[in-house]
C-alpha cells in the first residue's frame, strides 16, 4: 500500500529560516526517532522534505500538521523511491533501523539515481568506515557515543585516580 501526501498545509511548520535550502528537495527514508527529527528540522529550515516509511503510523512522529510529503513503502523499492520523487531529489538521508538496508538504499540513491548528497546512518563502526572509504557518506552514532563517553569519563575528577595512573606508568 502506498500513501502519498502532497505538500498542502502551511502554518505550524512555516520555515523559520529562509536560506539557500528553501529550494532543496530531500528524501528522508525512515521515520523513526532519528529520521522524523531530521525531517522536521530540515523542513523548519526551508527544505522540501519527503519522508518514506514502511508503516503509515510512522507519519504520527511528524505530527498532525506535517505539511511535507509522506510515502508508505520500503525504501529499497525503486517504484517507492520514484513515487517519492528521488529523480528530482538533491539529497537523501537514510535512517532506517537496519545497517544493511541503509547501505543498499544509499548506494542505489548514489549510483542508480546519481544523487550527490547521500547520508547514511550505519550503527556498526567497522562497516561505517568500510563504506565511507568507498565513497558513501556515513554517520555512525555508535562511534560518536564511544568517543563522547570515553572523553566524558576521562574528564571526571576521581580521587586517587591520578596517583594510580602515575604509579602504573612508573612500573612500565
Amino acid at each position: 500500500m502506498r500513501l502519498k501526501r502532497p505538500v498542502d498545509t502551511i502554518g505550524v511548520f512555516e520555515p523559520a529560516v529562509l536560506s539557500y535550502s528553501q529550494r532543496v528537495k530531500v528524501l528522508v527514508i525512515g521515520s523513526g526517532r532519528v529520521g522524523s527529527s531530521i525531517a522536521l528540522q530540515l523542513h523548519r529550515e526551508g527544505w522540501d522534505v519527503t519522508v518514506i516509511d514502511e508503516k503509515e503510523e510512522a507519519l504520527g512522529r511528524l505530527g498532525s500538521a506535517w505539511p511535507g510529503a509522506f510515502v508508505v513503502g520500503h525504501g529499497m523499492d525503486i517504484e517507492v523511491l520514484r513515487d517519492a520523487g528521488i529523480e528530482e531529489a538533491d539529497a537523501v538521508v537514510v535512517a532506517t533501523d537496519g545497517d544493511n538496508t541503509n547501505i543498499v538504499i544509499g548506494q542505489v540513491a548514489q549510483q542508480r539515481f546519481g544523487i550527490g548528497c547521500v547520508v547514511v546512518r550505519v550503527l556498526d563502526p567497522a562497516r561505517a568506515d568500510f563504506y565511507a572509504e568507498r565513497g558513501l557518506r556515513t554517520v555512525c552514532p555508535t562511534k560518536t557515543a564511544i568517543d563522547t563517553l570515553s572523553e566524558a569519563v576521562r574528564s571526571c575528577e576521581i580521587p586517587g585516580a591520578r596517583a594510580a595512573q602515575a604509579a602504573a606508568r612508573a612500573v612500565r
